[in-house]
């Protein structure tokens, strides 16, 4: 995809923000949208279609983590990278905002070549994850719908956060291969992304519990796989 023909909304209530990070992407020749609040980018998300979406976290109306938690739930937008720009660091806005599906986190004032060399490495995990991975995936019992973020299992269907969802689509997209824990990090939540060392235990847990125990098979020192 020429770089001429990628979207990116640019959400954000500071006027200075929208213009400098705009003029900084456009340069690059991004088509750049923008948003002042959380209600506009969800409007403007449905009809533009973007690649990327860079969401401020607060907002009047409705903030970053309420607008990427719809955005999600929009038919056509569940692979659209998000992350959010925001001047808060704190944990637990992180936390929140992968919790609502986020893919990324990007703390302001940042470089206009930080913030360039970025938006590149985001817009390259879109285009890995496009070619990689199918839109629907039957492994054995279980049905993976990438499309519509949905599980079925022995006929029914499951709901997983975003995350889990992707883990097991990731294992599951190559069963019986060994995904080391950096390469589930890297293509899960992002190599710039600062989560804890229990985080892929804590998802596989969960997973097992709702998948199967049997699915799952550790790798000590290594990482996980997939079996079918």
């Amino acid at each position: 995809m020429q770089t001429r023909d990628i979207k990116i909304l640019l959400v954000d209530d500071e006027p200075d923000i929208l213009e400098i990070v705009g003029y900084n992407l456009s340069s690059e020749g991004y088509q750049i949208i923008t948003a002042k609040n959380g209600v506009e980018a969800v409007s403007k998300a449905k009809k533009e279609k973007p690649h990327l979406i860079i969401l401020d976290v607060m907002m009047p109306e409705m903030d970053g983590i309420e607008a990427c938690e719809v955005i999600r739930s929009i038919p056509g937008l569940s692979n659209v990278i998000i992350t959010f720009l925001t001047a808060r660091g704190e944990d637990y806005s992180q936390v929140a905002g992968f919790d609502a599906g986020a893919d990324d986190y990007i703390t302001k004032p940042i470089k206009p070549k930080v913030l360039v060399s970025k938006v590149k490495a985001l817009l390259r995990r879109l285009s890995e994850k496009e070619a990689d991975v199918e839109e629907i995936m039957k492994i054995g019992e279980l049905v993976i719908n990438r499309e519509e973020y949905k599980i079925v299992q022995k006929g029914k269907e499951l709901v997983l956060p975003r995350k889990e969802f992707e883990l097991l689509a990731l294992l599951a997209s190559k069963p019986n291969k060994v995904f080391k824990r950096e390469e589930i990090l890297d293509k899960v939540w992002g190599n710039e992304v600062v989560v804890g060392g229990r985080t892929i235990d804590v998802h596989i847990r969960k997973l097992r519990e709702k998948i199967g125990d049997t699915h799952f098979k550790t790798v000590k020192g290594v990482g996980y796989k997939f079996v079918v």
